[in-house]
């Protein structure tokens, strides 16, 4: 019997390495994903990078909106390589294994990002309303010291947010080492702990809460201020113009903000391991993906300096202006 407890008790303690099972499949699938997965990061990096480069060389970008959107390109980047690389090596079979320590700066990196993005998202909300709301005063209340302190702001309380998390995580003691699921989130490894995770929870829970709907209850009062103010203007142009400003931030906010309440706002979804793994590639993989290609379809302004700037890099003898 004493013998038991003290092999039950290394089994809890003794784990300092995990096994993360990915996405199920033989090697045929497998070697179908790792094509996908490359495919998805290398369009990643490569519009999030032209994104930042157009936003650089066009110097009628530079406004707060296309400021901020630049900091959101920057954390798409690195939002997508906390975990699409070790979802690579996972799909080839290889690396399967990630260190506790590993997995906690794993966990911690994504978080990081994942509350800044909040913040940008509600900083760009708000960008939006002063812009057509206050248009007399906007040059004022959004001056480049306001841009960067907000911007700044966002990153730094980003980085804070997940600190009393990870030091809980790395309290815990684990029963288990297979991370159902393709990178180091909250919900298998809490699954894996054999120490009483009540704290950690609510910790997570009230964060959560906090962050999530309180940048969403701040992006919802700005546009509904803006709504109110479309309509009550008096020249369609003006107004199409006003809304083609903002189409393309609502889409990737009810694209995100709907996966993310939808995995960690709602205390009581028991949703499955997979729906769990594809809601999460949605707002970690898919989202960084799409958001350079919506801000470019859905915003004339980015949508032709894109255009500008490609003419000039492939096709210099066409450009005349």
């Amino acid at each position: 019997m004493e013998d038991n407890m003290v092999l039950d008790k290394l089994n809890h303690t003794g784990i300092s390495e995990f096994i993360i099972a990915g996405f199920p499949g033989n090697k045929n699938v497998q070697v179908l994903y790792f094509i996908t997965f490359l495919f998805i990061y290398l369009i990643t990096l490569w519009g999030n990078i032209t994104l930042l480069c157009t936003l650089k060389v066009e110097p009628s970008l530079h406004i707060p909106m296309y400021f901020f959107l630049s900091n959101l390109a920057v954390l798409e980047i690195g939002y997508t390589s906390v975990t699409l690389p070790k979802l690579l090596a996972i799909s080839l079979a290889r690396a399967r294994t990630i260190s506790l320590t590993a997995c906690l700066v794993q966990t911690y990196f994504f978080f990081f990002l994942g509350s800044t993005e909040c913040f940008l998202l509600a900083v760009m909300a708000y960008d939006r309303y002063l812009a057509i709301c206050n248009p007399l005063r906007y040059s004022i209340l959004m001056c480049s010291r306001v841009c960067v302190f907000l911007a700044l702001g966002s990153w730094i309380t980003g980085f804070l947010n997940p600190w009393l998390a990870i030091m809980l995580f790395s309290r815990l003691h684990f029963c288990g080492n297979i991370i159902n699921h393709f990178f180091c989130d909250v919900p298998p490894l809490l699954s894996l702990s054999c120490s009483n995770t009540d704290v950690l929870r609510t910790t997570i829970f009230i964060s959560s809460v906090l962050i999530v709907l309180g940048t969403v209850l701040l992006t919802v009062l700005s546009y509904a201020c803006i709504l109110v103010t479309l309509l009550r203007m008096s020249s369609a142009k003006g107004r199409q113009k006003a809304f083609s400003t903002c189409s393309a931030h609502l889409t990737v906010v009810s694209l995100y903000y709907g996966t993310v309440i939808f995995t960690y706002v709602n205390p009581a979804a028991k949703q499955s391991t997979e729906m769990n793994k594809i809601v999460s590639f949605i707002y970690s993989v898919v989202t960084p993906m799409l958001n350079p290609i919506i801000y470019s379809l859905r915003n004339e302004d980015v949508k032709k300096a894109v255009k500008r700037m490609m003419i000039r890099k492939f096709c210099p003898g066409r450009y005349t202006s």
